[in-house]
């Protein structure tokens, strides 16, 4: 199967100074008019101390001049490696629009007040949930699952306060790399390149280099 992408050409001269402020500027292309569904999904992907690579869909929640924020189970399989190699790789596949975005960073937790402070935006069944699943973990079977969940339900009935677990919270991607992708006619895709050079988050230079399709 193939496709040919046609596509304005992405030069130098279209860019921002800052790569956030860049891909700002996609994002709202991206979310404008419902062209894709959930465009703040994305592939997060962690590797184990031995290397071994795993990669899985999260939702973006927020990003600003610090970086990109997901939530999870600091247990989770992604949430354990990230605690012994926070590096990481997130990937926007934004295919209706022949685009991607690629960030390489590492990743830190966010604040226990950010964390909560996300946490009780969260519908309640959401709320629930992050407490019924032991993510990444086995389990016997589906019922269990929702045993677990109506036992909270129970517990903290629609309306009343749901504490966020300790377990649980975010995680801010600080990015080295963001990699802008188009896709164009004949393989000939725009790949334009940030590259952080110094100075903290939000704070530092970059330098933007186009890299061979």
């Amino acid at each position: 199967m193939r496709e040919q992408y046609r596509s304005e050409d992405f030069t130098e001269r279209d860019l921002s100074p800052d790569p956030m402020d860049q891909f700002a500027h996609w994002f709202r292309q991206v979310a404008a008019g419902g062209v894709l569904h959930e465009p703040n999904a994305m592939i997060v992907s962690t590797a184990a101390p031995d290397g071994r690579p795993s990669s899985r869909t999260v939702l973006l929640k927020q990003y600003d001049d610090r970086g990109f924020v997901f939530f999870t189970n600091y247990e989770s399989r992604k949430g354990r490696e990230l605690a012994a190699n926070p590096y990481v790789s997130l990937l926007f596949p934004w295919h209706p629009l022949a685009r991607q975005v690629i960030v390489t960073g590492t990743a830190l937790r966010t604040s226990r007040e950010e964390t909560v402070g996300y946490f009780r935006t969260r519908p309640h069944g959401s709320q629930l949930g992050a407490w019924a699943s032991a993510q990444s973990t086995v389990v016997g079977s589906r019922e269990e699952l929702v045993r677990r969940y109506e036992e909270l339900a129970a517990r903290y009935p629609e309306g009343e306060k749901v504490p966020a677990p300790p377990h649980w919270g975010g995680f801010r991607v600080v990015p080295e790399t963001i990699e802008f992708w188009q896709g164009h006619e004949n393989r000939l895709h725009d790949r334009l390149r940030y590259v952080r050079e110094d100075g903290e988050p939000g704070a530092g230079k970059w330098r933007v280099e186009r890299l061979c399709p």
